[in-house]
């Protein structure tokens, strides 16, 4: 029965994001745009710039992930349709873990699509790829959770919006510093298995409690 309802309001966030597109358009844009500007204010060298693509990516990557945050809850909260979705007796965290796996369907998954192009335009080389991957498919992850968590603890605050990418930044520092570093270790030809471990030690934490912080902020925002 929660695994069902579970699957219905994934597919209803899907819907409506593809209905609305805008967002998740929005946030692969940025990230490439932003990517394509790095070259522009460190200078076209090869060497530093497949020395610096590791750390360039996971910025772009943090910095577009934020772009849809404040619509996670926001819209649903304007129209009514919140209220009415926890009527439906299921737990507050899991409604957010939902909506939060759908904001990861929408906007984490395409930005690992379009790191392919965006390490090679940075001088990055086919052998590049799949440590940077690997690192971003746990930290795309890591960053919709923190994000949704986020997102549902500033619901119905004022300037919210505002408070939201403060909240963000702090907890995503260790993703960034780990994920960048397998990204490094893996073009200097070390191992980054150590730095995968910790990034899916911080996913295995914050898989539970995430979901569960954001739960009781719609809960808050609602009453």
């Amino acid at each position: 029965m929660i695994g069902s309802a579970f699957l219905a309001l994934v597919r209803r966030e899907l819907r409506l994001a593809v209905r609305h597109g805008s967002d998740t358009l929005a946030a692969l844009l940025f990230f490439l745009l932003c990517g394509s500007l790095f070259p522009l204010a460190l200078g076209p060298s090869p060497a530093m710039l497949h020395r610096l693509a590791p750390g360039i990516i996971w910025v772009c990557a943090l910095l577009a992930s934020l772009l849809p945050l404040d619509r996670v809850f926001g819209a649903e909260l304007e129209d009514g349709a919140l209220d009415h979705l926890l009527m439906l007796g299921l737990p507050p965290g899991l409604l957010a873990l939902a909506k939060i796996f759908a904001h990861w369907l929408t906007t984490g998954l395409p930005l690992l699509m379009a790191t392919v192009p965006l390490t090679l335009m940075l001088g990055g080389t086919p052998a590049d790829i799949p440590p940077i991957l690997a690192g971003l498919a746990l930290g795309t992850v890591l960053l919709s959770l923190l994000g949704g968590m986020a997102a549902g603890l500033v619901l119905g605050a004022r300037r919210g919006g505002v408070l939201l990418p403060l909240l963000v930044l702090p907890l995503a520092t260790p993703v960034l510093i780990f994920g960048a570093a397998a990204a490094d270790a893996a073009t200097n030809g070390r191992s980054f298995a150590t730095e995968l471990d910790f990034l899916g030690a911080f996913l295995a934490l914050a898989l539970p409690l995430c979901p569960l912080a954001a739960g009781a902020g719609l809960k808050a925002a609602t009453t």
